[in-house]
């Protein structure tokens, strides 16, 4: 009877291993699909509960061919997994180079620093004292409310450009530069409330360089609508801020670009996939380690959701997280150069084109419904 009820256990085990395997693939923006897009690598090492009861089983009622059909099954969903997960480690060939420095060699470099400091956070000397270590070109801070804008009023002395929307409810999002603007804007691309920042960085001996910034809406966020229910947001909003985003750079593909910020997507999402391919981006950590950002107090449950994205010819000095105190994201610091461009622009297929347009189309109504309620 025990030996008869395992077995069922293992049964229903891999089962729903399956089912959230192949979840992601149904066609919805709704946030409890979505969400399995995340855990992939906690989901693989899930795998060997099912693996040991399989074992144990086996080993008391010795192996027989439905033991071997569920091995073949677990092996193939922990294949799928590692697909997405492996281009993210040393195994996998890099997109962007490494950035090769002759001895003695005065190389000109972009350090770019990500943070999501989080809203609620209060730890505003020690994010200082963290930024000015760092001591990056390019600072983006995300959820900068009024308090973080007093509590790091600092910047403005040290940093003599600056670009973003201080908003509460972890909505605001500001660009400080020590290299001086050509341009500026505050964008809202889908919604009202969630502003961009888009700004032309005018690099000494690189030229001009577009950097955008971004914080699109995550998935599953709750939402207390005027009937005072609770709601959670689906991922339409996000996907067409990305894919605006990326029709942005596909629109100009002549300059540099760096695109950064904290996506609410995991590195390996078909939207976060179809992104680059649109714009042509180059992600650094392909090749090199996930670097996964959040949640920063929980090693067991964190995924890759801050991003940075760079256009041909940007080479990588260096990439790490950063710790950032008090927040539930690290920071992102990553060093570039310049470097010869390897390609030409590929143009994105007609299939990705109309995807990237139904995206951006969904998004904007579900933005307009939440916007007006």
């Amino acid at each position: 009877m025990l030996l008869k009820l395992l077995l069922w256990v293992i049964r229903l085990l891999v089962l729903l291993m399956v089912v959230v395997a192949l979840l992601p693939f149904i066609p919805s923006g709704q946030w409890w699909i979505r969400l399995w897009d995340f855990p992939r690598l906690q989901l693989t090492g899930l795998l060997a509960v099912p693996v040991l009861l399989l074992g144990l089983h086996a080993w008391l009622k010795r192996p027989q061919k439905e033991h071997a059909v569920w091995g073949v099954v677990i092996l193939a969903i922990a294949g799928w997994h590692l697909m997405h997960i492996l281009p993210f480690t040393s195994v996998w060939s890099t997109e962007v180079p490494t950035a090769e420095v002759e001895p003695g060699e005065n190389q000109t470099t972009i350090k770019v620093l990500t943070a999501n400091v989080t809203y609620s956070n209060d730890h505003f000397e020690e994010v200082l004292s963290m930024i000015r270590s760092e001591d990056p070109d390019l600072l983006l801070l995300i959820e900068v409310d009024s308090a973080w804008e007093d509590g790091l009023a600092a910047l403005d002395e040290e940093y003599p450009h600056r670009v973003g929307e201080v908003r509460g409810e972890g909505l605001g999002i500001v660009l400080w530069s020590r290299i001086p603007l050509l341009e500026q804007e505050v964008k809202h691309l889908v919604s009202e409330r969630r502003p961009s920042v888009f700004a032309t960085i005018d690099a000494p001996d690189i030229g001009p360089v577009r950097f955008v910034g971004a914080h699109p809406v995550p998935p599953g966020l709750e939402e207390r609508k005027v009937s005072s229910e609770e709601e959670r947001r689906d991922s339409r909003e996000r996907d067409a801020e990305l894919m605006l985003i990326a029709r942005h750079v596909e629109k100009d593909p002549d300059n540099r670009w760096i695109v950064t910020g904290d996506f609410n997507d995991v590195a390996w999402s078909d939207t976060t996939k179809l992104f680059a391919d649109l714009s042509d981006l180059k992600d650094p950590r392909r090749g090199r380690r996930l670097l996964s950002t959040y949640h920063a107090e929980y090693p067991w449950w964190r995924y890759p959701i801050d991003h940075l994205f760079v256009s041909d010819g940007f080479h990588l000095i260096d990439i790490d997280r950063v710790k950032v105190e008090g927040s539930d994201h690290f920071g992102l610091s990553t060093t570039l150069t310049v470097g010869r461009k390897d390609h030409g622009k590929p143009e994105a297929s007609e299939e990705e084109e109309q995807e990237a347009q139904e995206m951006v189309e969904e998004g904007a109504e579900d933005a307009a419904e939440h916007d007006g309620g």
